[in-house]
This record gives C-alpha cells, structure tokens and sequence, in this order.
C-alpha cells in the first residue's frame, strides 16, 4: 500500500508558523504518510530548522497528483498560493489560520492538533467553489495570456497619472463604457476580499454568481454588477489615450496589458476544492471575522 503524501504549505518568516509546521510534519510521520513541501517552503523552513532538510519535494519528489490533501498554515494570501500549488491535481485544501482575517482558512490555530487527527483519519468534507478563467486577447483576437483565479481578477492602470478607458462587455453584447482607475471580477469566494474593499457586493459562497466592480469610475452607471455564472465577462480596453494597464490574478500572477487588449473572464470548468471539518454557516463567518454587532438578536423563529 503507498503511503499517503499531504502537502505542507506554511508562510515560514513567522517563528510560530515554523513551529506549527514542525508540529503538523511530526503528526504525520508519526500516522505513517508522507508530508510534502514545496521547493521554496523546503529551503524556508530548513534554513530556521533542520528537521525539514530531508522533507519530499512537490514537482520533484511527488507530482501533484499523488498529493491527497494539503494544509495550509497562514492566512488568505498562503491559502491562495496553495491554490496555485495543487491547481493541476485533486488535493482539497485544509487552510489552519495563522493570520489576521483569514476569511478562507476553516480553523484557527488552537484546533491545530485536532485537525491534523482528523486529516489522518480522513474525516472531513470536501467543498467545491468556483474559479475563474482568463484569457487576454490582443486587437486582432489573438491570445495572449491565459491563466485562472479563485478570488477575482482584475484590471488596473498601470501608473498613477492616467485612468484607462474602457468597454464593459457582458454576455457577448457591450454594456457601458468609462473612464477608470479598474475593475474588479469576482467570485463569490472573493467576494469579501478586494471586491469587498471596492463597495462590491457580499455574495455567499452558496450563490452561482460573478460580480463585477468598477474602481473610481467617471461615469453615471458604474454601479457593481452581479452576474450569473456562465455570461462571460469582456473587458476592452480602448486605444484613446497613452495610458497603460495590467491584469492580476488573484494579486499573485499578473501581466501587462498592450494596448487595444481584451480581457476574458468566465467560470471555470475546474473548481478549487476546500476541506470542511465542520458544517458551517457564513452568516456566523461574516460575524466573527468582521467583528460584526449581533447584540439584541432574539433568535431565529425557524
């Protein structure tokens, strides 16, 4: 029978989160499996503590595929890197919140121990959640770029001095077009990341839906947009003036946008799959992690 690999992804500039990803890599040896780090991980956590010179290496050691779930130490921004990590396999990802907000992580830290139990005993559910894919087309249509998201995508100028100019395409027709600073597209998922610093809409992840957020545009109608999930989302960008703007991707991958490019946004036929140790409601999410008021709440009459 081959071992079980399960990827450890930990933000190791944090000597707590080195000391969890001692924890969490000793839980596993000792049940048996295999932990498995990435290369830029492995060389982190070695160079604060042996004990992770001789770990396995994802890509080198074990390919993604083989890998059957990964834990996450970190907040959002570790979450999402792990997403890219496991893109190409079927690893559900487990996110233990060693951060601030940690929106998309399922515990915090002091369930760290409990967690890794139920991972070995494989005691957990595995939930699906919308992705997006993007491609760049140049003025002739040809593609420049394609890549992927789980929270959103976005357009954004370039410089400081210019707006850029844009047409706002939805579902194969166009719909406005403005001056801005950006726009946002996101899923629900990322709903309450930058879409959320944007005045966009708090969608719950229940909800098939892709919302769509100009920044600071100059126009009356630029309101945010909820869209259903299979009208894809075009963002042209119009050839009136020098200014110039790029794509970002989960503010991790980016790319510089010519001018005259279009940008294609739809769901993906792939979704990131989320481990859940317990059934969960997002309006008690919302209220923990935004410290929202519920006082004088006299209960629900369901």
């Amino acid at each position: 029978m081959n071992a079980r690999r399960i990827l450890v992804v930990a933000h190791a500039r944090r000597e707590d989160t080195v000391h969890a990803a001692h924890r969490v890599v000793a839980a596993l040896r000792a049940a048996g499996a295999v932990p498995v780090l990435s290369a830029s991980d492995r060389a982190e956590l070695a160079a604060e503590d042996e004990v992770f010179s001789d770990i396995q290496v994802l890509g080198t050691d074990v390919p993604v595929e083989d890998v059957e779930l990964a834990i996450v130490l970190g907040g959002d921004g570790t979450i999402l890197r792990a997403a890219e990590l496991v893109r190409e396999g079927t690893a559900p990802i487990l996110g233990i919140n060693m951060g601030h907000v940690g929106f998309l992580a399922e515990i915090e830290r002091d369930d760290m121990d409990a967690a890794v139990a139920r991972v070995i005993d494989r005691d957990y559910a595995v939930e699906e959640r919308m992705a997006l894919s993007i491609r760049v087309k140049d003025s002739q249509g040809h593609v420049l770029y394609s890549t992927w998201a789980l929270n959103e995508a976005t357009v954004e100028k370039a410089s400081r001095e210019r707006m850029i100019e844009v047409v706002l395409e939805i579902d194969g027709r166009p719909l406005t077009s403005f001056g801005c600073d950006g726009m946002v597209v996101s899923t629900p998922t990322g709903a309450t990341a930058y879409n959320f610093s944007a005045g966009g809409p708090v969608i719950w992840p229940g909800v098939e839906a892709i919302a769509v957020v100009p920044l600071s545009a100059h126009a009356l109608f630029a309101r945010p947009l909820v869209v259903a999930p299979g009208a894809p989302v075009a963002i042209e960008l119009l050839d009136r003036n020098d200014a110039t703007a790029i794509l970002w991707c989960d503010g991790r991958r980016s790319f510089e946008l010519p001018r005259g490019a279009r940008v294609v946004v739809r769901r993906s036929s792939r979704p990131v799959l989320l481990a859940r140790l317990h059934p969960s409601v997002f309006t008690d999410r919302l209220v923990r992690k935004f410290h929202l008021p519920v006082a004088g709440w006299r209960g629900s009459d369901q």
